[in-house]
């Protein structure tokens, strides 16, 4: 039995991460695993009271009380799933993270309390998916807060790169286990630099380019079609931006996996534009998967 790792903190957001971890972890057989991090204040509080009593029992109670509410509600919308519940002091970040050693996944919200809008929404969740020892669920809706899609299809992006390769295999994993189909998405570049002081000819046939795609398609999908062959696949092949194409397909699906970084990746970004973008903007949950995991 594998363990889910959901992380708490009190906000609409987390509770909606506690609850689509406790649906996985009853579709697998899995533990939840409910963690709430906290910091005890240390700002805006004379010295003496970051040492009180007071102050860090106030911060136990509150985590305590987010842990119990989330058990509640899990117990009510996913009945017989195996609960766990820890309170920590530390960093959130750092605490998910090394909780994140040995479970299956890590799930969170799209963002908790105090969160901000913009790209500081998807901080915490670039941050966990970049570094955590594990898969890692960014759990979204449409809009903030919003419960996530519980139907459509699982949507998975394909490039040339290594990391393809467990992306999809998670993929099919996941659409077979919620009996829906998988759309697979791969593009390319269609812009041509046709002005400037770096202008170059570009005489490359881009039916050549759509060819070679649909070639990397079969190739990549073959085994993973004989493996789950009661999964129903939908091939999107077209230009442009791979995050631009992967947002459009997951406007109704209700999962999205993608690698940490994809083909074209620098040295040292440990999670690529594409996922940032979708961990930030996605109306689904998103499912990143650590490129050391090699299976399905």
């Amino acid at each position: 039995m594998a363990t889910i790792v959901a992380g708490i903190d009190g906000s609409a957001s987390a509770m909606n991460a506690a609850v689509w971890a406790a649906q996985e972890a009853a579709r697998r057989g899995d533990t939840v695993r409910l963690v709430h991090a906290y910091v005890v204040p240390t700002s805006a509080y004379p010295a003496f009271a970051t040492s009180s009593s007071d102050v860090r029992e106030s911060a136990e109670q509150q985590a305590q009380t987010a842990l119990d509410v989330a058990r509640t509600e899990i117990a009510r919308t996913v009945p017989g799933v195996e609960v766990e519940a820890q309170r920590t002091e530390g960093q959130p970040g750092h605490v998910l993270t090394g909780e994140s050693r040995g479970a299956r996944c890590v799930v969170i919200g799209s963002r908790g309390h105090g969160g901000f809008t913009g790209m500081l929404v998807g901080s915490m969740a670039v941050t966990l998916a970049s570094h955590a020892h594990s898969n890692v669920v960014v759990v979204r809706g449409e809009h903030h807060d919003d419960p996530p899609p519980t139907t459509g299809p699982v949507v998975v992006g394909i490039d040339a790169s290594d990391h393809a390769g467990p992306a999809l295999g998670h993929a099919f994993d996941a659409a077979h286990e919620r009996a829906v189909p998988l759309v697979a998405v791969h593009t390319w570049n269609d812009l041509v630099a046709a002005e400037g002081p770096y202008a170059h000819p570009f005489s490359t046939d881009l039916s050549d380019v759509e060819t070679a795609g649909d070639e990397l398609l079969d190739e990549r999908l073959a085994p993973w079609r004989k493996r789950y062959p009661d999964v129903e696949v939908r091939e999107v092949l077209e230009p442009g931006r791979p995050a631009r194409a992967l947002l459009q397909q997951a406007d109704g699906a209700q999962l999205v996996v993608v690698g940490t970084r994809g083909h074209g990746g620098f040295a040292g970004m440990l999670l690529g534009s594409t996922s940032q973008a979708l961990v930030i903007h996605a109306p689904c949950p998103v499912l990143v998967i650590r490129h050391e995991d090699a299976g399905a």
